[in-house]
């Protein structure tokens, strides 16, 4: 018998962040192997929107129950293509890198580029740095994870820091290309039970195989 046949197919849904909409489909052969998998998935198929193809969310399954299982949020990066793309001649390429953490006790990695109109001096630039850690660190501190992930991956954490950056030296463009979770805060015991809820398995399931990851990526927080 094809073991495909044998399976049962989950719907996956989106962490809390992204209104929990349907990110897919996978199968596994009970509820309990789907607990710790990761689901990759372009912000483009996740919101409908072509524009954000580039922008790559990692899940991981939390959940199950029935046949839907819940994911939490684990990290986002951009492809390095479109990175890539950002570079101009002549101009200068701002890198910060911070450890942060939110009201909620997560522990995050955050990446962020801004990039200018011209070339910048190094005064300037370390100017420029200075601002996105500190913009970073303190929107960490004032926002939970939900907020601060969606406030990164939505464009509004970077429009701030252009916003400020610029006063400095004209830019660009000011991109977060990577979030990562590191740690989670302290759960009680019952929080940290995994949810399962058992459903009788069916003997056929006639359907294709789906995407469980997409990867824009031809060359990747």
């Amino acid at each position: 018998m094809d073991k495909w046949k044998t399976k049962i197919w989950f719907n996956i849904v989106a962490p809390e962040m992204f209104g929990r909409a349907a990110a897919g489909e996978t199968p596994a052969n009970s509820q309990k192997q789907l607990i710790g998998r990761r689901i990759e998935m372009t912000l483009g198929d996740l919101m409908g929107d072509p524009s954000k193809h580039h922008m790559k969310m990692i899940f991981e399954v939390n959940g199950v129950s029935g046949d839907t299982a819940t994911t939490k949020f684990i990290a986002h990066t951009i492809t390095k293509d479109y990175m890539r793309s950002l570079v101009k001649r002549k101009t200068s390429k701002v890198d910060a890198n911070a450890v942060v953490e939110t009201k909620d006790g997560y522990r995050l990695r955050v990446k962020a580029s801004a990039y200018t109109l011209k070339r910048a001096r190094r005064r300037q630039i370390k100017a420029i740095r200075a601002i996105m850690h500190e913009e970073v660190v303190h929107r960490a501190k004032s926002l939970t994870l939900n907020e601060f992930i969606r406030e990164a991956v939505l464009g509004k954490l970077a429009s701030d820091i252009y916003r400020k950056g610029k006063q400095v030296y004209p830019l660009r463009r000011v991109e977060i290309y990577k979030t990562q979770v590191l740690a989670e805060p302290p759960k009680s015991e019952v929080e940290e039970e995994e949810t399962v809820v058992e459903v009788e398995k069916p003997a056929v399931v006639e359907t294709e195989i789906p995407v469980e990851s997409v990867d824009v990526e031809t060359s990747a927080t």
